[in-house]
């Protein structure tokens, strides 16, 4: 009589490690992409395929570098000297769209800005000035409601729908008597600037001024910032000629800024304030 044995349940294999130094040095780092929950050295370990003690040398250096720091319980964490890091890269990705707005000013010959969503508001990270009187409602640094601007319902228009209703849900701001600030309303001008790619307002954040705003789309997926054109409101009606070569501008920001996540373009500048 044969007795039936089950098998043994299978274990999850061990990542195989790198075999340069560099490549181990990335794994590390790579343990905190995944999530930013404190490790111990037995989980960095663990999850990378490294041999303890090769763990423990490579943390030890990325500790004394400042690219890996200790909580109170001794587990380790992205350190300081990273997120600094992360700060030029900001400053990177200002500096490679920056020639590519002055193209559009010189096409265009009016008020040019780039422009991110910071929780529900807009910051302006560039802008090149019109000569032309035109009320301006911000300036670089500055921050504006999302519902009341051409870059912010550009912005607003291509998030997940989670976060619009999550701000729509709020109390909001009548900048001007011709804000709107209907949720309903809202919502069906959304649908209308994610159907048509753009978004036109008129004297909805300062009277006198009109504007027009396209996506910025962040390699692989998701809006990532919004270019604007600011014009005086008797223009409105004219404002969407220049939609041709925004929309170049912004294929070609898109191109160049590559991999670089559009939002570090909001690192905290010195001198900038909002």
């Amino acid at each position: 009589m044969s007795v039936e044995t089950s098998a043994p349940a299978e274990r999850a294999e061990a990542p195989t490690p790198p075999s340069s130094v560099t490549g181990r040095v990335l794994s590390i780092l790579a343990v905190f992409e995944k999530s930013l929950a404190p490790r111990s050295l037995t989980d960095i370990a663990s999850e990378t395929g490294l041999a303890l003690s090769t763990a423990h040398r490579l943390v030890t250096e990325l500790e004394g570098w400042g690219a890996l720091q200790r909580d109170t319980n001794g587990r380790y964490q992205i350190g300081l000297r990273l997120w600094e890091l992360g700060q030029h890269a900001g400053r990177q990705v200002r500096e490679i769209a920056r020639p590519l707005l002055q193209d559009l000013y010189s096409l265009t010959q009016r008020t040019v800005h780039i422009a991110i969503r910071e929780k529900t508001e807009v910051l302006y990270i560039d802008r090149i000035y019109d000569t032309r009187r035109v009320p301006q409602a911000s300036r670089v640094g500055g921050r504006l409601p999302l519902h009341a601007t051409a870059v912010g319902k550009v912005l607003l228009a291509f998030e997940e729908s989670w976060l619009r209703e999550a701000v729509l849900a709020q109390p909001l701001e009548g900048r001007t008597p011709k804000t709107s600030v209907d949720p309903d309303a809202l919502r069906i001008e959304l649908a209308v600037i994610r159907e048509r790619g753009y978004a036109l307002t008129v004297e909805e954040v300062r009277l006198g001024s009109a504007s027009i705003a396209v996506p910025i789309f962040q390699r692989g997926g998701g809006i990532g910032a919004a270019l604007g054109l600011v014009s005086a409101a008797d223009e409105a009606s004219t404002l969407e000629r220049h939609l041709p070569a925004m929309r170049g501008i912004s294929r070609r920001i898109e191109a160049s800024v590559g991999q670089f996540p559009l939002q570090s373009m909001g690192a905290r500048r010195p001198g900038v304030r909002s």
